[in-house]
């Protein structure tokens, strides 16, 4: 054969279809449909000639064709501000086994906390044509505004409401939850109290439990005790090196969530405080490091597995008309977890 410098293109692979699953066993495309769907009854010796010709071929059903005949995507978007904060991520998968049995998946858009993202993440999930939003995203952006397409998806809030005809909120407790563990801290004698809030605009229950519980107690809030965190460990750190630089450093701290709490233990561990001898420390949310660090952390539990399966539980009772209503509104109790630091 004489040498050429030619080589030939590789052929281009081509998707097995229903088609030629059919031709192989011998079955109309309908058959093979009915077996895929399992909405209709097949005799059970064509089901198995139809499954085998479908591991012979290594067929896969073609969802993106499925999704446009359907116009459903059986996709639900989850929109967080952080996905590195635990409880986001057990959230998640709250929602995920919530509604996997019915058939639909899951993807995570991470904002930052930034609205602008927010909008984009938005504005993203609907020209996906996704079947439901979850937004747990902070207090969501208010200034979404939603045309006649969008608004036939159905939206949860976690923690805030939209302005949406599909939209139903489920709402934890925070402003009870922080005034009970505030409460509590008051009845153990500790006076001058301080909290490490979230960044602006968000945490304001947690903001308004606490400075209630301290009124109740007819304890004076020190503005040098509010201080800021950015939800981070890091954050927390920061804001706990402020709190104890002060000239009368607190005797207690309340953080407005367990990751800012465990920055301020590691400034505690570092200045050599005895906790809660020297200073106690409380947190919220309730996330699995609360219980790994030590002592263990005295928080407030934010059910973070149930607020996202109850947002599966919500989403599916619309997306199967079971339900056609007005919003409705689910608020989940958030109690005091007492354990070492305070």
């Amino acid at each position: 054969m004489p040498w050429s410098d030619r080589t030939e293109a590789p052929a281009t692979p081509t998707r097995v279809t229903i088609a030629d699953v059919a031709d192989r066993a011998g079955v109309s495309p309908t058959t093979v449909s009915h077996v895929l769907s399992g909405k209709r009854v097949v005799n059970a010796t064509t089901r198995e000639v139809v499954m085998e010709a479908i591991r012979e071929l290594g067929y896969r059903p073609n969802h993106v064709a499925r999704n446009l005949r359907t116009r459903q995507s059986h996709m639900i978007a989850i929109v967080v501000p952080d996905i590195t904060n635990p409880f986001y991520a057990v959230l998640t998968r709250g929602l995920a086994d919530a509604v996997d049995a019915a058939g639909y998946g899951t993807y995570v858009c991470n904002t930052d906390g930034q609205h602008e993202r927010e909008r984009k993440f938005f504005d993203d999930v609907m020209d996906r044509g996704v079947d439901g939003i979850v937004f747990a995203s902070g207090e969501t952006a208010s200034d979404i505004t939603f045309g006649p397409a969008e608004a036939a998806t159905p939206i949860i809030c976690i923690g805030d409401h939209l302005d949406h005809p599909l939209c139903d909120a489920i709402t934890p407790d925070d402003e009870a939850g922080s005034r009970e563990a505030t409460a509590f801290l008051t009845a153990r004698g500790y006076r001058r109290i301080a909290m490490i809030q979230g960044p602006q605009r968000y945490g304001s229950q947690r903001t308004a439990g606490f400075r209630a519980a301290m009124q109740a107690a007819k304890h004076k809030v020190a503005a040098e005790l509010m201080v800021r965190g950015d939800w981070t460990r890091k954050g927390g750190y920061q804001a706990m090196r402020t709190l104890m630089a002060l000239d009368s450093p607190p005797d207690a701290v309340f953080c407005a969530n367990d990751l800012m709490a465990i920055g301020a233990l590691d400034v505690a561990h570092e200045l050599d405080l005895e906790v809660p001898g020297d200073v106690a420390i409380m947190g919220f949310d309730d996330v699995d490091a609360a219980t790994i660090v030590t002592p263990q952390l005295t928080t407030v539990r934010n059910p973070a597995y149930e607020a996202g399966s109850t947002a599966g539980d919500l989403l599916l009772s619309r997306l199967s008309r079971r339900y056609t209503g007005a919003g409705r509104t689910v608020v989940l109790p958030c109690p005091l977890v007492i354990r070492g630091t305070a």
